[in-house]
This record gives structure tokens, sequence and C-alpha cells, in this order.
């Protein structure tokens, strides 16, 4: 089962991966100070609250990154599975 840290503020999506069967971690919305939860994730998605205007996220993790804003539940599944196959 693939641990996912899903951003403060997205429970829709948190309650949709966990029905898809996933485990699903909360993470507030500062990823800075959720770097130690990271060390257990196999990806972050993210609202796209902290990213810039050029779409950048500057955190300090190896943890694929998705910005949720503007894909489906579906999408982000999608790219999770992608971004985690090993």
């Amino acid at each position: 089962m693939k641990n996912i840290g899903v951003e403060k503020g997205l429970s829709r999506m948190a309650d949709y991966l966990n029905a898809q069967g996933y485990s699903v971690q909360i993470l507030g919305e500062d990823l800075e100070n959720n770097v130690s939860k990271c060390k257990n994730l196999d990806a972050i998605v993210t609202a796209g609250y902290n990213t810039d205007m050029m779409g950048f996220s500057d955190t300090s993790t190896k943890v694929p990154v998705i910005n949720a804003d503007g894909l489906t539940q579906e999408e982000v599944k999608n790219m999770i599975q992608q971004k985690t196959t090993r």
C-alpha cells in the first residue's frame, strides 16, 4: 500500500485516495514543516498554494509532489501511479 501525504484542505481528495486503497496522511499547508513526515511517503498531493507564479514549489524532499490544482481525482490518482512506479 502506498503512503500518500495530502495537504490540509484537500479532504475530498484524501477521502477519494483512501477509498482507492492508499494510506493517506494529512499534511499542514507549509510543506517545509512536514519534511520529517515526508520520509515515509511515496507522494505528496498539494493544492498548489505553495507554488510560485511559474508553478514551482521549493521543498526539501525527493518525494514526488503533485499539484492537484485543476485536476480531477482520477487524474491525481493516475499521476501518483505514474510517479511512484518503481
